[in-house]
C-alpha cells in the first residue's frame, strides 16, 4: 500500500504523498491510523478488511490499556481502568493514600529485610507497575528501584511496592496531556544522584522531554558502570539525554515534522557543561571520551544548546532520588500531569470527549485484526 518503515520506530509505518500523510501503529494485531483526511483513513481500513477481516472500533478511545480523550485543547492519555483493576486485584482499593510513592530516608537494598518465600507476587505486581508507567512518570523513580530485585525480594521491598500502590490509590484518574497547541520545539531536563546504589555504587540517571510544555519521553534507569565523581556522573546522564533527543528528532522527521531550533537541555552541575564545551581532552574526562564525543558532535551540530538550571527547578530530580512531599508535588505539577476526572484542573471533560474532532486535526481510529 505505499507505507514505509519508520526508521525511529519499528511499530510504526508512514506514507506520504504530495499533502496527504497517513500514519499506522502497529502492535501483534492491534492497529491506530492516523490522519489529516478521512478519506485515506477509510480506504486504507476497507483494503486491511478485505484481506485480515478487521474490526472497526471506531475513533481512538481505547487502545491497549491505554484510555484517550479528546477535545479542541488537546488529548488525554490515562491508565484509570487499568489502575483501578491492579487495586483491586492487589487489595488496596480501600486503602489509605500516601503522598509520594516513596519516603525520603528510603534507600532499598538487597540485604535489607528478609527473602519473601513466595516471589511470584512481587514479580507480578512490579511487572504491573512498569506498565503504569507509561502514562504515570511520577512512579518511575520508584518502580525502577523495586524491579532491580525481582530475583530476591525481601519483605522491605514489598512494603515499598504496597506504597506505591497507596499513592497511586490517591489519583486513579492522572493522566498525560498533550497540548493541540504545543510548539514544535523540544526541550529537556537531565540529573543524576551520584553512588545511590548501596550495593554497588552505580549512579542513576533521570531525563525528561518536553514538546513545548508537553511531556512527551522521560527515563530513570541505573548506569551501567561506576563513577569516580558526580561530574562524570552528571555527563554520562548529559549524554543518555543527548540520544533521546536524537531519536525524538528522528521520529519527528518520520513524521515529515521538521525541528528546526536546537534543543534547550537543562542541566544543573556547571562541571558537566564546561567539559561539554572544551575542546581539549584532559584526565579527568579520558575514561569518558566517547561520551564526550557525542554529546560535543550535538553541540557542534547544533542539535542541542546546553543550558544551567538551579537544582531548585530542575524537573528530572523526580527520576534520581525520592523527594519531600512538597517538593515532589511541585515537580509532578510541573510536569503537565493532571486529573481526567477533576473538573478543577481544566481537564477534558466527558461532554468534550462526544464533540467532533475540530477541523484539520488527526483522525484516530483502532482496528483489531482477527488472526486465524
Amino acid at each position: 500500500m505505499g507505507f514505509k518503515q519508520a526508521i525511529s520506530d519499528s511499530s510504526l509505518f508512514t506514507r506520504s504523498k504530495g499533502n496527504e500523510f497517513v500514519a499506522l501503529l502497529v502492535y501483534v494485531d492491534d492497529i491506530v491510523i492516523a490522519s489529516p483526511d478521512l478519506s485515506q483513513v477509510h480506504q486504507i481500513k476497507k483494503h486491511l478488511d478485505a484481506v485480515f477481516h478487521i474490526k472497526d472500533l471506531g475513533p481512538l478511545k481505547f487502545f491497549l490499556g491505554l484510555e484517550v480523550a479528546r477535545s479542541s485543547k488537546g488529548i488525554s492519555v490515562t491508565q484509570r481502568k487499568y489502575t483501578l483493576e491492579l487495586l483491586e486485584e492487589s487489595g488496596f482499593l480501600h486503602c489509605k493514600p500516601a503522598k509520594t510513592p516513596m519516603t525520603t530516608a528510603t534507600r532499598l537494598s538487597r540485604t535489607t529485610g528478609n527473602t519473601l518465600d513466595n516471589i511470584t507476587q512481587y514479580r507480578r505486581l512490579v511487572g504491573k507497575l512498569l506498565y503504569l508507567t507509561i502514562t504515570r512518570p511520577d512512579i518511575s523513580y520508584a518502580t525502577q528501584q523495586l524491579s532491580q530485585f525481582l530475583d530476591c525480594p525481601t519483605d522491605i521491598h514489598l512494603q515499598v511496592a504496597h506504597r506505591v500502590l497507596r499513592y497511586v490509590k490517591a489519583t486513579p484518574g492522572q493522566d498525560l496531556f498533550f497540548s493541540a497547541s504545543s510548539k514544535l520545539q523540544i526541550k529537556g531536563f537531565t540529573d543524576s544522584d551520584w553512588a545511590a546504589c548501596p550495593d554497588t555504587r552505580r549512579s542513576v540517571t533521570g531525563f525528561c522531554m518536553f514538546l513545548d510544555n508537553t511531556l512527551v519521553s522521560w527515563k530513570s534507569k541505573k548506569q551501567h558502570t561506576i563513577s569516580r565523581s558526580s561530574s562524570e556522573v552528571e555527563y554520562k546522564a548529559l549524554a543518555a539525554a543527548a540520544c533521546e533527543i536524537q531519536w525524538l528528532v528522528y521520529l519527528l522527521q518520520d513524521l515529515e515534522v521538521n525541528v528546526d531550533s536546537s534543543t534547550m537541555l537543562y542541566c544543573d552541575s556547571k562541571s558537566a557543561i564546561a567539559i561539554a564545551e572544551n575542546p581539549v581532552f584532559h584526565e579527568r574526562t579520558k575514561h569518558i571520551e566517547i561520551d564526550c564525543h557525542l554529546v560535543r558532535e550535538k553541540l557542534q551540530k547544533q542539535v542541542l544548546k546546553l543550558l544551567h538550571v538551579t537544582t531548585t527547578n530542575q524537573l528530572a530530580d523526580v527520576f534520581t532520588k525520592p523527594l519531600a512531599a512538597n517538593t515532589f508535588c511541585s515537580f509532578i505539577s510541573k510536569l503537565g500531569l493532571h486529573c481526567l476526572y477533576t473538573p478543577a484542573c481544566g481537564r477534558v471533560s466527558t461532554e468534550d470527549t462526544q464533540t467532533p474532532s475540530p477541523p484539520n486535526s488527526t483522525a484516530l481510529t483502532k482496528s483489531t485484526t482477527d488472526i486465524c
